[in-house]
């Protein structure tokens, strides 16, 4: 996944603790995004022009800087309204869900994001495993919950979301996220109009979810169509 590029001259003006603190994880975060999370912290010290101390300074270990471009990047991006978005029952679930995509794509589509998590997921740190709860509890068990008020279905606080309910809004969501490691881990060829793929695929979703739902929770006839 490593990627070469031009060697940055270190800038030789001293910096305020908080300004150094922030160009570190700047750096850390384009320098694991490159070489993945076994990089080492005598090479990014090189990359910042400082010495391997000085940043322990800041960082005690390793590990510690890590935990903080997880925190910078994948908790420091996470916006609370995407939650509020999904439950605003005023509107057409198909609206929403195009609108959340929308606006999710903006923040994960980025070369930085998406190489961190693959490269995350490879080392074992656990940064995959904390996000994707975070991703479940906050949005996907929504998605869910709101599949069911939108079709008539048993509202969620009465029956339990099902595994197989969550299959379907991670088959939504992993078909735009697997966009997205086409584009910028394989680097293949994708549809440029990433806004018609958000649609289409939210469609899919709702235009199945009527007979699928129905099925797994036991009614003999498919409940009702989505509103559009």
């Amino acid at each position: 996944m490593s990627t070469i590029r031009a060697k940055r001259k270190p800038s030789s003006r001293r910096l305020l603790p908080g300004e150094r603190e922030k160009q570190i994880v700047s750096e850390a975060i384009r320098f694991f995004s490159e070489v993945g999370f076994s990089g080492q912290t005598r090479e990014l010290s090189r990359r910042l022009g400082i010495t391997q101390p000085l940043l322990y300074r800041y960082f005690p270990s390793k590990r510690a800087l890590l935990e903080r471009v997880y925190r910078e990047v994948f908790l420091g991006r996470w916006d609370p309204a995407w939650r509020t978005l999904l439950e605003d029952r005023s509107r057409p679930l198909r609206a929403r869900l195009i609108e959340f995509y929308r606006r999710y794509t903006t923040v994960v589509f980025r070369p930085e994001w998406i190489r961190l998590y693959m490269y995350a997921g490879l080392a074992g740190t656990g940064f995959n495993r904390r996000y994707i709860d975070m991703l479940e509890k906050q949005l996907l068990r929504r998605i869910c919950a709101e599949l069911r008020v939108e079709l008539g279905l048993p509202d969620s606080r009465r029956a339990r979301i099902s595994p197989f309910e969550m299959e379907l809004a991670w088959d939504l969501h992993g078909g735009i996220f697997y966009y997205c490691v086409r584009k910028f881990i394989y680097r293949s060829r994708v549809h440029e109009d990433l806004a018609a793929l958000i649609e289409h695929a939210v469609d899919s979703l709702l235009l199945g979810a009527p007979t699928v739902l129905g099925r797994l929770l036991g009614r003999k006839r498919p409940p009702t169509s989505i509103r559009r």
